[in-house]
């Protein structure tokens, strides 16, 4: 029954080693180490947690420090997230789903209360907070449980609320495509009567909108750039409506530019487009069919995907395997099978689905950041991927950055430190469009 697709383990791009005047080494500054965590790190799985938080199970402790990196974004509050953890019973799914649907209900009471006494900056924020913990309650949900759904719609239903009180607000939208929509989310930048710079935010295979919103929106605002993300064919909840990952995700992509481009404040100079997870192929893919998008970052590059899938766990995740995983790394998996269309029974059919999910550094001609986590950065198939990209290249604005270990910004995304990850993206797009 179950199909799915994920580019959630798409990889990370960068090189530790930097020869072009341009590029950077942050590893370099921190002095962890990737060769160091090359050296422990056995198997490649981009949802390892490289400093354990809170749970024993790396695929919850890893879905745990993606929620906390959203506290600067307005999508937790670190009192909250810990207490809703307390009461999760260690790998259970069905614990992880109770307990975040309780705090986010509980928050949502609070934003209901203070917009019924005119209390508008209260409201947002509880609003925002109470949709990010509804989101983290489908981490480990399947698709065919019925709180799927809804709950994925009261997540969306609580950011537009939350959006209508920002000032500009942060707006709802849907891009008509192909017989259904592309659900997201759009803000625009206090430029005046200016035209603004733009990032275009792309996830991977286990993506909602809404974690855009939350993983980068902010920093783009205060930055002076229009933003704009939305579920891709895949992505949210558009995999129940039979729209599942596709490898010509640049004919979805073109629907977006065509919708931002055609927004009066939108310089169609200084457009820049960042893909994390999946999001690391589906950018500069869609870069090399399109030069209207003048500036990319990769979270990290996904050259192909295939050896990619190859060389992680899933490959060989029979069900005799997946039997003794915990059920909440057993959901979360089945439901990256889903997006991609991938029966859910059937783990190791994500190998083979991921052929053709592939681009040409040599055809992306805009400049290009490569930026990786230097725990993920220690699996030789990442690495590899993101030298065959860097030397590709073509443009001499291009920069490799490996994030550190002994600064909290290893994992898969650099999920867990979004300061030091917009400093480098929004440095890198700053000094392209001068």
């Amino acid at each position: 029954m179950g199909k799915m697709k994920c580019a959630l383990l798409a990889p990370l791009c960068l090189a530790l080693i930097l020869l072009l005047p341009v590029a950077q080494s942050q590893a370099a500054q921190g002095g962890s180490g990737v060769a160091k965590v090359a050296r422990k790190q056995k198997k490649f799985d981009a949802h390892e947690s490289f400093a354990r938080l809170h749970f024993k199970d790396q695929e919850m402790d890893f879905a745990f420090a993606l929620i906390l990196g959203a506290t600067m974004n307005h999508g937790c509050e670190i009192g909250e997230a810990y207490a809703t953890v307390t009461n999760i019973k260690e790998g259970s799914a069905a614990s992880w789903q109770d307990e975040w649907i309780k705090m986010a209900g509980r928050v949502a009471a609070r934003g209901e209360a203070s917009l019924a006494r005119g209390h508008r900056v209260s409201a947002r924020e509880q609003f925002q907070r109470a949709s990010y913990y509804y989101r983290a309650s489908l981490i480990s949900m399947l698709p065919d449980d019925p709180k799927f759904k809804s709950t994925g719609l009261k997540s969306r239903a609580l950011l537009k609320k939350a959006g209508t009180l920002f000032d500009p607000p942060l707006e709802y939208i849907e891009i008509p495509f192909e017989g259904t929509v592309l659900p997201g989310y759009y803000r625009e930048a206090d430029c005046g009567a200016k035209q603004c710079k733009t990032l275009v935010m792309l996830g991977g295979g286990e993506t909602f909108a809404e974690d855009l919103v939350f993983y980068i929106a902010p920093q783009a605002y205060d930055r002076g750039y229009n933003f704009i993300t939305v579920d891709l064919p895949g992505q949210g909840l558009l995999p129940l409506e039979g729209k599942v990952f596709r490898a010509d995700v640049e004919v979805p992509v073109k629907a977006v530019l065509d919708y931002v481009l055609a927004r009066p404040e939108v310089a169609p100079d200084r457009l820049a487009a960042y893909g994390i997870s999946g999001g690391g192929g589906f950018v500069p893919r869609s870069a090399m069919h399109d030069p209207r998008i003048k500036a990319i970052a990769m979270n990290s590059a996904v050259v192909d995907a295939y050896p990619l899938f190859a060389s992680m766990p899933v490959a060989t995740a029979t069900q005799d395997v997946v039997r003794g995983w915990s059920s909440f790394k057993r959901n979360t998996v089945e439901g990256i099978a889903w997006r991609w269309g991938v029966a859910m029974d059937n783990i190791p059919g994500l190998v083979p689905a991921n052929k053709g999910f592939d681009f040409d550094p040599a055809k992306v001609t805009c400049p290009a950041l490569l930026i990786v986590g230097e725990g993920e950065y220690g699996n030789a198939e990442v690495k590899r991927q993101q030298q065959v990209c860097y030397d590709a290249l073509p443009n001499p604005q291009k920069k490799l950055v490996v994030t550190p270990a002994n600064e909290g910004a290893s994992n898969h995304c650099i999920t867990e430190n979004r300061s030091v990850m917009s400093q480098v993206v929004f440095d890198f797009f700053d000094e392209a469009f001068k």
